[in-house]
This record gives structure tokens, sequence and C-alpha cells, in this order.
């Protein structure tokens, strides 16, 4: 449950991640119109201030980190109960089977049962 959850939220940072970086304008956006302007300088220089854009990708790439380190702890830890069929199937077949009949103890004798008599013959 809280592994599908976090694989959820994670898949859904991914993807915000994505469309964040997709939707910035990058540094050299403006590089055809600097040449011969005098501000070419600037085109490849650093930004002084980071817009919101550049903000929420550093929060939800923090965030994305944070989700994948929690799933590889979540995915290194063995589950205590299996959850499925298709698990409990596996438990089953991996457990040592139980002997049939308990073994008594060393120091007394096994009881027997009488042997079967053999069915009367006929003659022919």
């Amino acid at each position: 449950m809280l592994r599908g959850f976090i694989l959820v939220v994670h898949v859904l940072l991914a993807f915000v991640i994505v469309a964040l970086v997709l939707l910035q304008r990058g540094k050299g956006a403006e590089a055809g119109a600097g040449f011969g302007s005098g501000a070419s300088g600037t085109v490849f220089g650093a930004r002084g201030t980071s817009t919101l854009f550049s903000r929420l990708t550093a929060v939800f790439a923090a965030l994305f980190f944070a989700t994948s380190l929690t799933l590889a702890y979540v995915g290194t830890r063995s589950v205590a109960e299996p959850t499925t069929v298709l698990e409990r199937a596996a438990q089953a077949a991996a457990a040592p089977t139980a002997p049939a009949q308990p073994s008594a103890p060393s120091g007394a004798a096994a009881p027997t049962a009488p042997a079967p008599e053999a069915p009367p013959s006929k003659s022919p």
C-alpha cells in the first residue's frame, strides 16, 4: 500500500519536473537578438535572480530525490506476510514439507499394527 502510494507520487513528480523544464526559457534564448546590441555579454552569463519555474524545479527535484531514496529503502525491506495469492503459493512451495508421521522417542518402541491376514485361497 505504502509502496504504491510513493510510486504514484514519484511518477507524478517526474511528469511535473519534465513539464517545468520544458516551460523554462534557456540562457541562450536571446542569443540571436543579443549580437550587435551591446548586451551580448549577458546572453550566456549567470542569472542574478531565479525565476519561479527554476525554484519550483529545484523543489520538485528534491522531492523526486527523496521519493527515490524512500522507494529504494522500502524495496529492500522484506515483507512479513504475503499479500497476494501468488506470493502465498510461492511461500508454500518453498517451505519444507512436514514428515507424514511423527517419530517416536528413541527409548520407546514404536507400536506396530497387526499384519493383515491373507484371504483364504480357493482350491480348484
